[in-house]
């Protein structure tokens, strides 16, 4: 049996993220730990924002999409479901919706203890590098 996924998304994150992909190629996503808007997930061209060793892939969404978190906020998130949505309004001009009037955020649920049961005997998400 697999472990739950730390990240998913909604229908509607999804369907954004296939018009993002369509006008912008392979993205990917950074959950910001507080800087520009907050801790906002921030969506990029693929290989635009670069990952070190002091990331940790959540996992991937929407296809083969990454998504990454910097080190100390995962410490904090680490016993929860990270969900990507969008809503309504105007994020942080760096991530690609920025002009689409809509933006990116998270909601998160704590895993069940078996679910973190689960996680513990996997081991810890890569890092970049």
């Amino acid at each position: 049996m697999s472990p739950p996924s730390r990240i998913l998304t909604t229908p509607e994150a999804d369907a954004l993220i296939a018009r993002l992909t369509a006008r912008h190629g392979p993205l990917m996503f950074h959950q910001s730990g507080g800087c520009c808007d907050g801790s906002a997930p921030m969506c990029f061209p693929l290989g635009e924002f670069r990952t070190g060793g002091q990331d940790v892939l959540l996992g991937h969404v929407a296809g083969d999409v990454p998504v990454w978190i910097g080190a100390a906020q995962f410490d904090y998130w680490r016993h929860t479901q990270v969900t990507i949505d969008v809503v309504p309004g105007r994020g942080a001009g760096m991530s690609l919706e920025s002009p689409e009037g809509v933006r990116f955020i998270v909601r998160s649920r704590v895993f069940s203890d078996a679910e973190a049961a689960e996680l513990a005997a996997a081991g810890e998400p890569p890092r970049g590098g």
